[in-house]
């Protein structure tokens, strides 16, 4: 029953699209191109795989992506540098087995070595109290609200500090040591984010 997170396959877009559009009210439904997108932008996009089978994901995306999203544009235009957690998806019959809590442990390992912020919002909708306990008890805290556009959605807008990142930059700059936990994920057609983000 061993789980592993891993950078997501090409091929495996279609599961994590049926994925998506199987998590219910809470996820915004995604197209065949928004998970184009993401293959092509997001500097984090992690698979849990069980017995062969994608079972969650994760996608995040730096402050710099071409990103259409009412809510990271509400990050982008107040909080400079940072890696935004788009969505995490656990299917339903695998939720509760601390898959959640491993991805953003993960993606904060990972974003902690390169940005100062690490960013999220949860749905204010009646009984989605635990993912507001659960991004608090990660060390998130609300730094405001929003209706989502074109929505009746209400959405609390979450950052974290990343403690350290100003350690990290200041003793390696954009060039982290060689290995291969260190490593990030190679994008098409560009190299992978430096150190610092910059």
């Amino acid at each position: 029953m061993l789980i592993t997170l891993r950078d997501v396959r090409e091929h495996e877009l279609d599961a994590v699209l049926a994925l998506n559009n199987a998590a219910g009210p809470s996820i915004l439904a995604m197209d065949e191109a928004k998970v184009r997108f993401f293959w092509e932008h997001a500097e984090y996009f992690r698979v849990a795989e069980q017995d062969g089978q994608v079972t969650g994901f994760l996608v995040a995306l730096s402050d710099q992506a071409p990103h259409d999203s009412p809510n990271f544009k509400w990050f982008q235009d107040r909080k400079g540098r940072f890696l935004y957690v788009d969505r995490i998806v656990i299917a339903a019959p695998r939720r509760g087995g601390g898959r959640g809590r491993a991805f953003y442990a993960d993606v904060q390992s990972f974003a902690e070595l390169r940005w100062p912020q690490l960013c999220c919002e949860v749905f204010l909708q009646t009984g989605n109290d635990p993912a507001l306990l659960f991004h608090g008890s990660f060390g998130f805290r609300e730094v405001g609200q929003q209706m989502m556009p074109g929505t009746d959605i209400r959405v609390a807008m979450l950052v974290k500090e990343m403690c350290s990142y100003p350690f990290v930059a200041d003793t390696y700059g954009a060039q982290l040591p060689d290995q291969p936990w260190l490593k990030a994920r190679a994008l098409p057609g560009r190299s992978p984010a430096p150190a610092t983000g910059s």
